[in-house]
């Protein structure tokens, strides 16, 4: 039998499909043993679980840490700081806001250089795709892309170098180009010319306030550039997979497309299942957001599209900036970003476990699970032997109300401070090192490394069946 150095002892312990009470062995970085009752040697650390249940180590493909070029809007030091206090094992950093952005091969390489040694959690990469750049998507590729980002309304920013939407010309050709690359193509899908006729006409008019940025950007402005997406990607082949999501309808064009044999896959946000547009008016600009906060309706229809399955990954999509850029009377020239990676687990607990009765197994495939799986992260996402001992101890016992000096972020701004979970993040494990625990913090020096990318796997539609 294996030598275990480290066994975590008499938890419940969510697995892909069901809840178990068993004991956990790691060996070095791997989890080596799953059974109701481990023996160690006399060198074997016990940690002593019971009661506390083991989630795997969530695996957020969605986050902005704007590193190199912007680090003073958050790096990859205190943004993977928060994701570890959050449970959150593995990141993959999207390719925009960076100076340069993820572009180029020279610009993938200064990003890696920024990470090295900075990191306490595990990570990985996007490339971007934008007008111009389709030859050094197989370079990309080749340094570790996990796949590719588009815009199809505009990004925003200045300056020169910066990450500009791709047209349609720009989709197609890169759509093609990606699949030859067995990669996935991530997607903003907005529809640019009704949000930007809708944008112009609520400023000409001086309606400028949080509800009529709201407004500006309509559930339909994502449903036709989800459904152009779609016929692109049939045409050409490729993988994709749809950023933040925030209506039922855009769901189920996704869906009905998947039951076509399209290879896509949905994710949609915390704040879009806990915050609604109401929070905008209420909170300001810490909840503005593109594509924005909706209706309490539409809330309660994407609940029940994840216990439908229809939902795939759950993502924070992390967008912070310094404060300065969140305050202004204009609403639509504020900095439209939410900072929340570092609640996401809390939440979806909070919100989806225990006041909706969404089960444990499902919330861990879509947290963990199916991200990695959509990436081709082999070794990360679920409880099994072989996969990395990346786990997440949570405490039921504990309550954690969210204050503003708890958060890691660079700028300690988020819509959820002040909030009371019924739940705590006891202890956080990544690759069987301990990376945080709720007594003592932060442990030690940044020890994540980066995991490169093996293929785009497709992901089918998955029921809600579990054990609660």
């Amino acid at each position: 039998m294996t030598r275990l150095d480290t066994i975590i002892r008499g938890a419940r312990v969510v697995l892909r499909d069901s809840i178990e009470e068993l004991d956990i062995g790691i060996t070095g970085e791997k989890i080596t043993a799953l059974s109701p009752q481990l023996e160690g040697d006399e060198a074997t650390e016990i940690i002593e679980a019971n009661g506390l249940t083991v989630m795997p180590g969530a695996v957020d493909i969605h986050v902005h840490f704007n590193e190199p070029g912007h680090a003073s809007w958050e790096g990859f030091k205190s943004g993977s700081a928060s994701l570890a206090a959050g449970g959150i094992t593995t990141y993959v950093d999207m390719p925009l806001n960076g100076v340069p952005p993820t572009i180029r091969p020279d610009a993938w390489d200064s990003k890696m250089k920024a990470a090295d040694g900075q990191s306490y959690v595990d990570f990985a990469f996007w490339g971007g795709l934008v007008p111009g750049n389709r030859a050094e998507l197989a370079p990309l590729t080749e340094r570790g892309a996990a796949g590719f980002k588009a815009f199809m309304s505009e990004p925003g920013g200045e300056g020169e170098d910066i990450f500009a939407r791709a047209d349609d010309d720009t989709l197609l050709k890169g759509m093609y180009e990606i699949a030859k690359l067995n990669r996935v193509l991530a997607l903003h899908a907005e529809d640019e010319a009704m949000v930007a006729e809708l944008a112009t006409r609520s400023i000409a008019a001086g309606r400028t306030g949080p509800m009529d940025y709201v407004q500006s950007r309509p559930a339909e402005a994502e449903v036709r550039a989800v459904s152009r997406a779609l016929q692109y990607g049939e045409q050409t082949g490729c993988a994709l997979h749809f950023v933040h999501i925030s209506t039922r309808k855009a769901l189920d064009l996704i869906a009905e497309a998947k039951l076509r044999g399209q290879d896509v896959t949905a994710e949609t946000c915390p704040h879009y299942l806990t915050l609604t547009d109401e929070d905008v008016v209420r909170l300001g600009a810490v909840a503005k957001c593109a594509p924005p906060l909706r209706s309490q309706v539409e809330q309660d229809q994407l609940w029940d599209a994840l216990a439908a399955g229809l939902i795939d990954v759950i993502a924070s999509d992390h967008s912070p900036c310094p404060p300065s850029m969140k305050q202004s009377e204009h609403f639509f020239e504020i900095w439209g970003g939410i900072s929340g990676a570092q609640s996401t687990l809390l939440l979806m607990l909070e919100d989806g476990h225990l006041q909706r009765n969404i089960a444990l197994p499902l919330l861990g495939r879509v947290l963990a699970l199916q991200p990695a799986q959509r990436l081709g992260l082999e070794s990360k996402g679920e409880i099994a032997i072989g996969k990395d001992a990346d786990l997440v101890l949570i405490n039921w016992e504990v309550t954690t109300t969210l204050n503003a000096d708890d958060l890691h972020y660079t700028h300690k701004q988020s819509p959820y401070v002040g909030r009371t979970f019924s739940s705590s993040i006891e202890a956080v494990f990544c690759r069987g090192t301990q990376v945080y625990s709720l007594l003592t913090g932060l442990s030690g020096e940044p020890l994540g490394r980066f995991i490169r990318a093996n293929s785009s796997v497709p992901v089918g539609i998955e029921g809600a069946e579990g054990i609660s």
